[in-house]
């Protein structure tokens, strides 16, 4: 136990043969459960956790017959510490990139009922430039980005970490059967956790890499499935949050900034259409396309502004 409270530890694997021993060695002894979830391993990822369950009474293996995604992982481990009763469950990464010596920092807030949610943070550190291969770092800020206008999280950066500490209510609050099964998963979770109102906090871990592991993420592919993934669920927040659960008039200036930036698309693409065309552009359709630019821009600023002020108690 830590601080009179049941702490478990979710650890999603697939393929990680030569990276799990690590892993499992770097878990601090005050655990009580630890949970390795092989999600389909090709390899002998589940015979080396088998081997080691001789030894250490705290571990427990879950394996899924096929291959479910990232995701399908961690909503099963999560599923596991709700059904057990844990009072705090922490995801650490199975290919050994997530720390022993941040897990206290990331624990702490959690386990003290600070917040309901803590996650690391590896781009707050000077060291993330430098250590994170540059298109993840750079993939990595955009997604960041993108995911705090879809969460309503402005203070949380790091979208991506997988490195993270959940209380009780929040593992009773979410419905793990609709969480998203790929590396979508953390944006989706963040989403989730803000229709509850739940705190969240960052915490500044190191980065990790080149220890071993093989990612099987390509940012240059997921970044648009990602990005398409948090339109969608940001419009979902909407809905779920600001009309069905307590109405609040940001959903108003969203949407005229939503409409005001489609007519500036359809300005734009007919004032380069006369323009090539006819060699002018008609006065009314450029002060058309000023007007709704500077309207729209104001619009979402506005909401954003809103949503910023309602979430305050959210951190």
């Amino acid at each position: 136990m830590y601080k009179d409270k049941t702490i478990c530890v979710l650890v999603p694997a697939y393929n990680e043969a030569t990276q799990i021993g690590m892993v499992l060695d770097g878990i601090p002894a005050y655990v009580d459960k630890i949970i390795v979830i092989d999600d389909g391993s090709e390899d002998d990822t589940s015979g080396i956790v088998r081997e080691r369950m001789r030894s250490d009474d705290r571990l427990n293996l879950v394996r899924h017959e096929k291959n479910g995604g990232v995701g399908a992982s961690v909503a099963t481990g999560y599923k596991w510490a709700r059904d057990h009763a844990m009072d705090v469950a922490v995801r650490m990464e199975g290919d050994g990139q997530s720390s022993p010596d941040d897990f206290a920092a990331l624990l702490d807030p959690v386990a003290t009922g600070e917040v309901d949610f803590s996650k690391g943070n590896r781009l707050f550190t000077g060291e993330a430039y430098r250590k994170i291969p540059k298109v993840r770092y750079f993939g990595n800020a955009a997604l960041s980005m993108l995911t705090k206008i879809a969460s309503g999280y402005w203070h949380v950066a790091d979208a991506q970490s997988g490195y993270c500490a959940m209380a009780k209510k929040a593992l009773h609050l979410i419905d793990w059967d609709h969480l998203y099964t790929q590396y979508g998963q953390p944006n989706d979770l963040l989403v989730r956790l803000n229709i509850f109102d739940l705190k969240v906090r960052d915490v500044p871990i190191q980065p990790i890499y080149h220890v071993g592991e093989k990612s099987a993420m390509r940012i240059y592919k997921v970044i648009f499935t990602i990005s398409w993934l948090l339109c969608k669920l940001f419009l979902w927040r909407m809905r779920e949050k600001y009309i069905i659960r307590n109405f609040h008039p940001l959903v108003f200036f969203y949407a005229l900034g939503g409409f005001l930036s489609l007519c500036t698309f359809v300005l734009l693409i007919r004032l380069i259409v006369l323009w090539v065309k006819f060699g002018y552009a008609p006065e009314m359709t450029f002060l058309a396309l000023v007007f709704c630019t500077v309207s729209g821009l104001q619009s979402l600023f506005f909401g954003m502004w809103f949503d910023m002020e309602n979430n305050k108690n959210c951190r």
